[in-house]
């Protein structure tokens, strides 16, 4: 009957990996959510700001004055 209380040991080391596996992995795809939302926005600001700088450059060109040719 020594085998018990190993037994029991075992299996109660089991439940804990087991515990811990599920609550590791709800939290790595929580934060894998969370990454992908900010890689997202930062990707969607990126855009604007060279969206913005592209058409800051178009507007600067229109102002300077044409080149005269000879």
């Amino acid at each position: 009957m020594a085998f018990v209380p190993i037994a029991a040991l075992v299996v109660a080391g089991f439940l804990l990996l087991i515990v811990l596996f599920v609550r590791t992995r709800r939290t790595l795809r929580a934060y894998r959510r969370t990454v992908s939302m900010v890689s997202t926005n930062t990707r969607d600001r990126a855009g604007l700001l060279r969206a913005r700088t592209a058409a800051l450059r178009v507007a600067i060109n229109e102002r300077r004055p044409a080149p005269k040719t000879q």
